[in-house]
């Protein structure tokens, strides 16, 4: 239950005076529903104003307070032109201006040969002073009824500055004296205020630099927000680890036969990442483990090591991709060396229908399969396990927590609960895998197998995308194969076909059959069987949309080229690039760019140039794009942060992370009294989820 004290926060805006239902509407889709959605809604600028006396035209441009004599009215006659109203202030004339002004409204605000105080921006127009839309008219009496100082919030089509400004003197004296949550220590350090004090003053800005994100306000409340998301993390964390899982400890005789099949010798990092997941396979409780590795590090080939050790404990194992295409890839890779070591392997997709799907499902509950590779099709209620032990997800970023934790239900309950295994491809920073994993442990295969060669990486104007058509001959001659990524047309998926298509029907003029087309909207069969084309060598180059980004493994592709490479994220054309130079042959991408590029392009381009270390180019990205942006925050169980932003604050992350930790080795149910101001955090940031792991066991 939420505390009793977080009541008027958790209240609806409705309650507000002056919010209707149209407002109401407008305001929770841009802030939220609740009061505690409109104090996360901080001030972005600041109206600065200056009281004056005189016009002078030094003041063009500034936000002024004046007093004006209103002398005549001048109603506009139709749509198109404005209202006009001549003012004099002293001996200079001013006029104000409003379009769709109502007349009767405007007389009785401003009546004529009246006196009234207003505030506004002055504009010089056509030699002459005007204010459009004066935002404050008073008496001139009414001494201290315009401020000074005026925060400027994020607003939606419909919805006033005024509105926010109202909400906040409404709710801002309201605000309930909450416990403090924060060490002694570090307030004095970081010299924050308290709660209350630091949200007032984040919506009482004085000077620009009151937007920073380290003055004491902001940061405090950013800290407040991110010690929420670690504590509820760490939380979860603890709670699957003192899930019982089941020890599944192999006598490695499977494992020596694919590692005696394997054309090359595992690297440090691979053996290192390897021994981290077997000692959670063999551990008593439940393994939840992320493993990163940048593209072509081979972090097949220690899953299917892991699941190998699942095996020879009695148990089955099976790994789910996003896709029907990185599904049939893992497949084709991972069936014969486990053939070779004696184990039956299964493929489960959509494609799989009628009889034969009955077959493959008898097999499967029967426990005649050792290993199942598929895709969301796995979460199908009818697919049962004979004894899943270990499930592995491929690019988890693409499915959900909740996906995660039906895959692992599909275990025996009497067998404890399945090891987890999260692979991803996409390198992330540190501040990231603390948020968006900080329930896992980690693991990271940062070493390149030996003998691969970097990728040659050059930029190139689009004046000579011609050129670049006409020079791929050679590479065709020699029989290596070419991906071209057409480009990302704002969020248009029909523009991203068109753009593919043209491509795709330029090339066929020069190189006919030769040319395969892969975009979003066909389906996944037809985009399989082109797929299929170009790997077998039926078709050398491929035309495609983004769909190939993941995972795509062709070894006889050496050409990777990125229109429009400016369009593109940088971890994106990152995981592009690391789909060519695969088998051995040198790898080229060239990245296609419309001119001029703006400096953050530039700085892109520049750094793929420079590294191909997936992590520094992924922490740059981070750098430059921000984080939501990064993973795609809608599709990646990246939480959403209102206040905290993670490039500018982790250092605070750091701190949190480190806090939460202390905090549950100390008092792990929250009952001391900072410990329950921490649980009225979790309920201030709506992490309630996060409190039933301190009542389950």
């Amino acid at each position: 239950m939420r505390p009793k004290i977080l009541f008027s926060l958790f209240t609806p805006v409705s309650k507000l005076t002056g919010i209707g239902p149209r407002l109401t509407g407008l305001i929770e889709k841009l802030a939220g529903p609740n009061i505690i959605d409109l104090a996360w809604h901080l001030p972005v600028g600041l109206v600065k104003r200056h009281q004056v006396a005189a016009l002078i035209p030094g003041l063009v441009d500034q936000n002024i307070v004046v007093v004006l004599r209103i002398d005549q009215h001048m109603p506009s006659r139709n749509r198109r032109t404005p209202y006009r109203i001549h003012c004099m202030v002293g001996n200079e004339p001013l006029t104000l201006v409003f379009f769709n002004g109502r007349e009767e409204y405007l007389r009785r605000q401003l009546p004529e040969g009246g006196m009234r105080k207003i505030s506004g921006k002055l504009e010089d127009y056509n030699g002459s002073y005007q204010i459009t839309h004066p935002d404050h008219i008073v008496k001139p009496d009414e001494t201290d009824s315009i401020p000074m100082f005026e925060p400027v919030y994020r607003l939606t089509a419909g919805l006033t500055n005024q509105t926010f400004i109202k909400a906040a003197k409404q709710f801002l004296p309201t605000l309930p004296d909450l416990p403090e949550w924060n060490d002694k220590t570090l307030l004095a350090r970081e010299k924050w205020a308290g709660w209350k004090e630091s949200l007032r003053e984040a919506h009482a800005p004085k000077e620009d630099a009151d937007f920073e994100r380290d003055t004491p306000a902001r940061a405090r409340l950013a800290y407040d927000e991110l010690l929420a998301n670690q504590l509820a993390l760490e939380l979860v964390r603890r709670s699957m680890k003192r899930k019982p899982g089941r020890p599944l400890v192999g006598d490695g005789k499977i494992r020596q036969k694919i590692l005696n099949a394997l054309p090359f010798t595992l690297t440090n990092a691979q053996m290192k990442a390897l021994k981290e997941i077997e000692a959670d396979i063999e551990g008593p409780h439940r393994m939840l483990r992320l493993l990163q590795g940048d593209v072509g590090s081979g972090k097949t080939v220690v899953a299917l090591l892991a699941m190998a050790q699942a095996v020879e404990a009695g148990a089955q194992a099976t790994i789910m991709a996003p896709t029907e295409i990185l599904a049939r890839q893992h497949f084709n890779a991972i069936e014969p060396l486990a053939s070779k070591a004696g184990l039956t392997c299964l493929l489960i997709t959509g494609r799989l229908k009628g009889k034969k799907r009955d077959a493959v499902l008898e097999k499967l509950a029967s426990g005649t399969v050792d290993l199942v590779i598929g895709t969301h099709a796995l979460f199908q209620e009818d697919i049962a396990f004979h004894d899943l032990g270990l499930a592995i997800i491929d690019e988890q970023h693409r499915f959900g927590v909740h996906q995660r934790l039906a895959l692992s239900a599909k275990g025996r309950k009497e067998n404890g609960g399945v090891d987890v295994l999260v692979m991803t491809a996409t390198p992330i920073p540190r501040t990231l895998a603390l948020t968006a994993y900080g329930d896992m442990d980690v693991s990271i295969i940062d070493e390149k197998p030996p003998g691969r060669k970097p990728v040659d990486t050059r930029a190139i104007d689009l004046d000579r995308l011609d050129d670049v058509a006409q020079g791929l001959k050679r590479k065709l001659d020699a029989g290596e194969r070419i991906y071209w990524v057409c480009p990302l047309v704002e969020e248009s998926l029909v523009l991203d076909v068109a753009a593919a298509e043209e491509r795709f029907r330029h090339l066929q003029q020069l190189y006919g059959d030769q040319v395969g087309l892969i975009h979003g909207r066909l389906k996944p069969e037809v985009k399989d069987e082109t797929m299929q084309r170009f790997m077998t060598g039926e078709i050398s180059i491929l035309v495609a949309t983004t769909v190939i980004e993941v995972g795509v493994d062709v070894p006889e592709a050496t050409v990777m080229i990125i229109e429009h490479a400016e369009r593109f994220g940088l971890a994106q054309l990152h995981q592009l690039r690391g789909r060519v130079g695969r088998g051995g042959l040198p790898g080229t991408c060239l990245l296609i760019y419309a001119s001029p590029l703006g400096e953050t392009q530039k700085a892109r381009l520049g750094i793929l140039r420079e590294t191909e270390d997936g992590f520094r180019i992924a922490e740059e990205d981070l750098r430059l794009r921000g984080a939501g942006e990064l993973l795609g925050t809608r599709q990646s169980g990246l939480p959403e942060f209102r206040l905290a932003d993670l490039q500018a604050h982790s250092r605070l992350l750091a701190i949190a992370r480190d806090d939460a930790r202390l905090i549950l080795e100390k008092d792990e149910k929250l009952t001391s009294p900072r410990g329950e101001a921490l649980r009225t955090l979790l309920y201030l940031f709506e992490r309630d989820s996060a409190i039933r792991y301190l009542t389950s066991g």
